[in-house]
């Protein structure tokens, strides 16, 4: 009979067991979890550290909008004629009072004529010649007068000779009556004349508006420019019967422009004239600068927005009038905010984060930035005044910090120690324990 399975069996029997103790053993010498610990400190770290102070951040408010020439006009015929010339055309600068279109004067010119020959003939009426323009006519010296007048004066001389002779009884009733009766009539005649004497002068002054229309008519036939301007657009051409108030040309004036937004209701309590303005416009690569000129005194009730205007300098004419832009309006220049370089901020799905000094150590501090400058961003939430905070937050770890400290103005950070300050034997940094 043989006995080498039972051995076998017994073998690996002793083997499970070993191992099994082996095992225990094993469990028995892992430590028990423990709760979660603080980050070890790493060595010590040097960097530079800037301490945060609220600092002159002025409010602005973004505004969309457009330029829109100061002035522009549509010049119109002022009188019906036919075009003989244009002087100018699309795009052309367009100096002041300079002529811009002519109709035919011949019409005109007959006008004048006529108007001027019925004129010497009103004067001639009354005694005047055709040449006296500087003359003021008188209907007492007309010669129609002065004849009335005179017969007048004879028949009352008359008169008073028959009433002295009445009293003598050396003349009739009938005589003196017909004495009396005469010099009524010359006196009437007298009147007669003066009034048509009157007339006639009215008369020349009529004719004199209608040479001085006539004048007018002729001088509108040339359109000048009303002011200096550009065309932006030619009605007319040579040929073209116009009528009064016919469009001849449309100008705009650009060396000023206007740029025009809207600022939300909730800001508008805010704005006032003379805040300055900084547009930025796609072609141009700086901001332009403006100034608010004028604002709505009302609402608009469909947009909830505040219409206004800033005046814009364009006197080198390298913008055009329908620019879209976007303008940062300077509502509050007294306001302040902390902030900070964009390189002191360390962004990780959508978390931002800062190393600040505690204790003498890195920490790692959550915040929420606002409005971004340039490289400078102002700090909403996380941080407080008196914070200090590593400049470069790409070398931040958890470490005890050898720092360096520098002031910031306007998002940069300088350094306060100057190569003359410093002497070569003297340290560069000290400690500087954040709270």
């Amino acid at each position: 009979m043989k006995t080498f399975p039972a051995l076998s069996s017994s073998l690996w029997m002793v083997w499970l067991a070993a191992n099994l103790v082996g095992l225990g053993c094993s469990r028995q010498a892992t430590p028990p979890p423990t709760a979660k610990s603080e980050p070890a400190v790493d060595a010590v770290l040097r960097a530079e550290v800037v301490e945060l102070h609220p600092q002159a951040w002025p409010m602005t408010v973004r505004v969309q909008g457009g330029l829109t020439a100061d002035e522009i006009t549509v010049v119109g015929a002022k009188v019906a004629g036919r075009v003989a010339a244009v002087q100018f055309d699309l795009g052309d600068a367009v100096p002041s009072e300079a002529p811009m279109v002519t109709l035919d004067r011949t019409e005109f010119e007959l006008q004048v004529a006529q108007s001027q020959a019925l004129l010497a003939q009103a004067r001639a009426a009354i005694g005047l010649a055709a040449n006296d323009d500087g003359v003021t006519p008188v209907p007492e010296r007309s010669p129609a007068v002065l004849e009335a007048k005179a017969v007048w004066e004879e028949a009352a001389t008359r008169l008073r000779r028959l009433q002295r002779l009445r009293e003598q009884n050396a003349v009739t009733t009938e005589e003196y009556e017909t004495a009396i009766a005469a010099e009524k009539v010359a006196e009437s005649r007298y009147a007669s004349a003066l009034n048509g004497a009157n007339e006639k002068v009215a008369i020349i002054q009529v004719r004199a508006a209608e040479l001085d229309l006539a004048r007018q008519q002729l001088a509108d036939a040339v359109c000048f420019a009303p002011f200096a301007a550009s065309i932006q657009q030619r009605h007319v051409a040579p040929g073209t019967y116009v009528q009064v108030g016919n469009p001849l040309m449309t100008l705009v004036r650009t060396d000023t422009l206007r740029f025009r937004g809207a600022m939300p209701e909730r800001h508008a309590h805010r704005l006032a004239v003379g805040q300055q303005v900084r547009l930025f416009i796609e072609s141009i690569a700086e901001p332009v600068e403006a100034t608010v000129t004028r604002i709505s005194p009302t609402i608009d009730p469909m947009s909830r927005a505040l219409t206004f205007e800033a005046d814009v300098d364009n006197r080198a004419g390298r913008l055009r009038s329908g620019l879209f832009a976007e303008a940062e309006v300077i509502v509050d220049p007294r306001a302040t905010a902390l902030v900070l370089n964009a390189g002191a901020i360390q962004e990780f799905a959508g978390v931002e984060k800062v190393w600040k000094m505690v204790n003498g150590e890195a920490r790692e501090q959550v915040i929420q930035t606002g409005e971004r400058r340039s490289e400078a961003v102002t700090i909403v939430d996380g941080l407080q005044s008196g914070d200090i905070v590593l400049t470069d937050a790409s070398i931040g770890r958890v470490a005890r910090v050898e720092a360096t400290l520098v002031e910031q103005a306007g998002g940069n950070f300088v350094s306060t120690e100057t190569p003359d300050q410093a002497s070569p034997d003297a340290p560069t940094t000290r400690q500087i324990h954040g709270g």
